[in-house]
């Protein structure tokens, strides 16, 4: 393929004012503060070279519209207001760096006037039930883009996905993986382009003697912001039930169980040999949105210490208590902070963000506290826990805030190359894996915990 079909490379021209940036940014206190940093060093580096600062925009302040987050909705807005004056639409995370003299470089080594989507591919090495399976005879087939590394749009593309969008309204389904939803949506069965991967856009942590080839880097593997919160700060509640008492709660007493000062295990049979507590909730084949709120309730209650933190886990839930310890410190438990894997649902059409239950829920006591007193509760018992709780945060405008540390799935479910610039918090599910081999190989209070703990007394 011949970039810039009208021109050879050396010739195009590209005015660093025709990028505009969206910082996927978040509405929670720190998230803000981690993209404010990101915008600032943008600004200060197109000082530095002496060019006219490009359009620098935080997602999260553009529109009302909660479902923003997963781009598509967004795109029209962006047509609207860049569609005739700029080249490229540039999407970065919080955690992105750039070297903006670098990126200036590889954009305009592509001709914005043609349909151009760039990323770091990602692939599928076996088909998942993430993607819904998709590619399931040959899942390297499809390549979508590490958000981690940056990914651009040319304005035309942007302006042509506009028009399809008006054309024919998203689709008010679930929205999962976004990344390889957004490439799926591009792509539409081979209409349009597939993603073009870039060199230069990178992964790697930006001290890496490789980084310097790179436009884009990542600068943490999981962030640090002061001493990790103590164990007997964060309360743990385990959802499980009678008949998983033999199989299950042995993986968690065998793994992670050991690392929490305050854990309670919630089920539909006392057995005082774990001990389990009844709620008082029958137990349901899925939803468990009678025994979520049951947890609630008691987390406020007299029954359990007073801690400012709460975790909910499914009892095939593969979490590492430290590393979660050391995320904590980035938030503030007097917010209502609602912190885990973000899913959406009809996100195109208003819908609301939840937190995937299987990966784990985490809640600020100050969450929990508005959640409840807000009448919000299950319309039935059944219920799908995690949604009924994502309409009840929008309905407060309490912010559901992602972390990709946690997941819903199994390590083989993930991209190989996405996984390897993590620090996972969690995993879930046992399907056809040994839980606590992969327990130990991901989550296992390793080095990289404890280098966390050593960087964090180092800045302190």
């Amino acid at each position: 393929m011949i970039h810039n079909a009208d021109k050879p490379p050396s010739e195009t021209q590209l005015d660093l004012r025709e990028v505009v940036f969206v910082i996927q940014s978040q509405r929670n206190s720190f998230h803000v503060q981690q993209a404010e940093k990101l915008r600032k060093d943008l600004l200060l580096q197109a000082q530095a070279l002496q060019e006219s600062p490009p359009v620098i925009l935080l997602l999260h302040t553009l529109t009302d519209n909660e479902g923003d987050w997963s781009i598509l909705p967004l795109l029209p807005y962006l047509s609207s207001q860049f569609g005739k004056n700029s080249s490229w639409i540039m999407f970065l995370e919080e955690d992105t760096r750039v070297k903006l003299h670098k990126l200036h470089e590889v954009l305009k080594k592509f001709n914005c006037r043609q349909e151009w989507f760039l990323g770091k591919p990602l692939h599928d090495e076996e088909s998942t039930i993430i993607h819904h399976y998709a590619f399931s005879e040959n899942p390297a087939a499809f390549e979508y883009p590490d958000f981690s590394a940056g990914w651009a749009l040319s304005i035309s593309l942007v302006n042509s996905l506009t028009s399809k969008i008006e054309e024919e309204p998203l689709k008010s389904d679930f929205t999962i993986d976004l990344k390889h939803e957004v490439a799926l949506y591009i792509w539409e069965d081979g209409k349009g382009p597939r993603l073009t991967g870039v060199p230069e856009l990178c992964t790697l942590p930006e001290h890496k003697p490789r980084a310097q080839y790179c436009a884009t880097t990542v600068s943490s593997h999981s962030p640090v912001c002061g001493q990790p919160v103590k164990s007997d700060n964060i309360f743990v509640a385990v959802k499980t039930c009678k008949k998983f008492h033999s199989d299950r709660v042995p993986v968690v007493k065998k793994t992670w169980a050991k690392q929490a000062s305050l854990l309670e295990y919630y089920s539909d049979y006392a057995d005082p040999t774990i001990p389990t507590i009844n709620l008082g909730v029958p137990n349901t084949e899925r939803g468990h949105c009678g025994k979520t709120f049951a947890i609630l309730r008691r987390y406020l209650s007299s029954h359990v210490p007073k801690t400012d933190w709460l975790l909910i886990v499914d009892d095939d839930t593969l979490i590492s208590l430290p590393r979660l310890q050391a995320l904590l410190s980035c938030y503030d438990s007097s917010e209502p902070v609602c912190l885990g894997e973000r899913y959406g649902y009809g996100l195109g059409q208003g819908g609301y963000s939840y937190i995937t239950g299987g990966g784990g829920m985490v809640f600020s006591r100050e969450a929990v506290v508005q959640l409840l007193a807000s009448g919000c509760k299950c319309y039935t018992n059944d219920a799908p826990d995690d949604m009924v709780l994502g309409m009840c945060l929008n309905a407060l405008r309490v912010p559901v805030t992602h972390s990709p540390l946690f997941h819903q799935a199994r390590p083989e479910d993930y991209a190989k190359e996405f996984l390897a610039h993590q620090t996972p918090i969690s995993f879930h599910k046992h399907w056809n894996i040994d839980p606590i081999a992969v327990f130990n190989k991901w989550l296992l209070n390793d080095k990289h915990t404890e280098a966390l703990q050593k960087s964090t007394k180092e800045e302190l």
